[in-house]
């Protein structure tokens, strides 16, 4: 029996491919707000004895945690057999180290609430760094969807000669996985970062690369500092106009716009944005078919 897909406060577009790939029926869900801004929510679906999937897209997360929460309460409460979360991107996931006394580790504290909720987890590259996997900080079943395929893939159909660039070690495992894919080559920077927005980046080798094109990939662009950096080193060696590919386009301030000024700026679905080129859909419903069948 196909699953029930609930589409709660996220991309209609995303939801409708993920209902057609995954052959699932619509849930049927009502929302509105009290006077005082509580949230109403009822469930007009049939779920009992039903898997249940929830689409939500936990960027932004304070604004949806606790409708989450209640959507999955009330679903179990209808006899539903197994509760599952697909979100794009995963929160709470770069607050992974306590660095000042009384800092919260909220990576921790957030992998717990939605632990003790749900049955399952589909996202695509969450931002594991001091983490190895999911599972180190998540006790429910979970899957990472990996972005590279999909980003080697765009590479392999839309750019003929690509330098792949990683602005810093953090982008290595993304960047070295789809240089391996669209068999291009790649180098990875250092960088020193000097505040939230201030960073320094070390010089790429471009002597032989002329004639390629810059491909700067990361998993995040938040302040977009670090790839703008990157840019004027490629700027002042006479480098090509560069592409740079994030698998989360988180754009703030005016990232985006001083991005688009000196490079094309390309991102999966994960956030909505009209950078979004690269199509997940696909890969998230195959991983949350497998991953409630197992």
């Amino acid at each position: 029996m196909p699953p029930i897909l609930f589409n709660l406060d996220s991309d209609p577009s995303l939801f409708d491919a993920l209902v057609e790939a995954m052959a699932a029926n619509r849930g049927q869900l009502e929302q509105r707000k009290f006077p005082d801004d509580e949230s109403y929510l009822r469930v007009h679906s049939d779920c009992a004895d039903q898997d249940v999937i929830i689409y939500c897209n936990l960027f932004q997360p304070d604004n949806k945690i606790l409708r989450l929460l209640f959507l999955v309460y009330t679903v179990k409460e209808m006899g539903a057999k197994q509760v599952g979360l697909i979100t794009p991107y995963l929160p709470y996931m770069r607050q992974d180290k306590q660095f000042h006394h009384g800092e919260c580790v909220s990576s921790r504290p957030f992998s717990q609430l939605l632990s003790a909720a749900l049955d399952l987890l589909v996202t695509m590259d969450p931002h594991l760094h001091r983490y190895h996997s999911l599972d180190e900080i998540y006790t429910l079943k979970s899957t990472v969807v990996p972005a590279a395929p999909l980003i080697a893939e765009w590479i392999i159909q839309n750019i003929s000669a690509p330098l792949l660039i990683g602005p810093d070690t953090e982008s290595e495992q993304w960047v070295s996985e789809v240089a391996r894919m669209s068999r291009a080559p790649f180098q990875v920077l250092q960088k020193i970062r000097h505040g939230d927005t201030e960073v320094e980046v070390s010089s790429p080798q471009l002597e032989q690369y002329h004639d390629a094109t810059p491909v700067l990939v990361d998993d995040i662009i938040s302040s977009g500092r670090t790839m703008l950096e990157t840019i004027q080193h490629l700027k002042h060696a006479g480098m090509k106009r560069p592409v740079c590919i994030g698998v989360h386009g988180i754009f703030s301030g005016d990232a985006f716009m001083q991005l688009e000024q000196v490079s094309d700026v390309i991102t999966t679905q994960c956030i909505p944005h009209p950078s979004n080129r690269i199509d997940i859909a696909q890969s998230l419903a195959k991983a949350t078919l497998l991953l409630l069948n197992e």
